[in-house]
């Protein structure tokens, strides 16, 4: 079964103003979907891995055949990163996180403003295209990371509970080269309820993505 391109969980529009319609359209539409295509592509030449989830292949990069590593690193990895960034942002979300995960953050970084404050720095340095990540390591540890590309912090043995894409195409058209403005006004739009999901799911040690979903 390929991989196919989920869709979104709301309207291109409904993340207006932080985030615009044609953003949307573009970054959804034409990134995401290449990456699907590419992944995809890869794949045909090795039908052994036709029945791995987009997570799967991303977890031990190392087994994957040489010729096409590249290609599932950066669409496999790709595809996972954008079918939890769609979900993880809602219209009319934002505000202070709640429940487990707004405890997490806490006890981990001493209260959500200097989380905002750490988070956003880390994307902010992310020097070129790349993602800035909540994770957690298997010994419950929340960190703050940003990784190049479209890797994930799946391929580094971490959990991740959510994350901002700090590639342009995914703010330039509105904020330009203005990342830090990006960042800051991304938090109006976060999903609580979807990352308490995740971070219940971590919690859990299973798998807080969806394959059936990104398939």
């Amino acid at each position: 079964m390929a991989h196919q391109l989920p869709p979104l969980p709301y309207g291109y529009d409904a993340l207006e103003p932080v985030i615009d319609k044609q953003t949307m359209t573009v970054h959804h539409d034409l990134h995401h979907g290449a990456y699907v295509k590419n992944l995809n592509a890869a794949l045909e030449k090795h039908p052994q891995l036709a029945d791995k989830t987009p997570e799967d292949l991303i977890r031990d990069l190392n087994a994957i055949p040489e010729d096409i590593r590249g290609a599932v690193r950066n669409n496999a990895g790709g595809h996972v990163n954008h079918t939890m960034f769609w979900k993880i942002m809602k219209p009319k979300g934002g505000g202070d996180p709640s429940g487990p995960i707004a405890e997490a953050i806490t006890k981990a970084f001493g209260n959500f403003k200097d989380f905002q404050t750490k988070f956003n720095d880390a994307g902010v340095k992310q020097f070129g295209s790349g993602w800035v990540w909540l994770a957690g390591k298997a010994n419950g540890e929340l960190q703050v990371i940003s990784t190049p590309n479209q890797d994930n912090p799946i391929s580094q043995g971490l959990y991740p509970i959510f994350g901002n894409d700090v590639w342009e195409h995914a703010y330039y058209l509105k904020y330009n080269n203005r990342r830090p403005e990006y960042l800051t006004a991304w938090w109006n739009v976060v999903n609580w309820d979807e990352i308490n999901h995740r971070f219940a799911a971590f919690k859990s040690g299973k798998e807080a993505h969806e394959p059936a979903m990104a398939r």
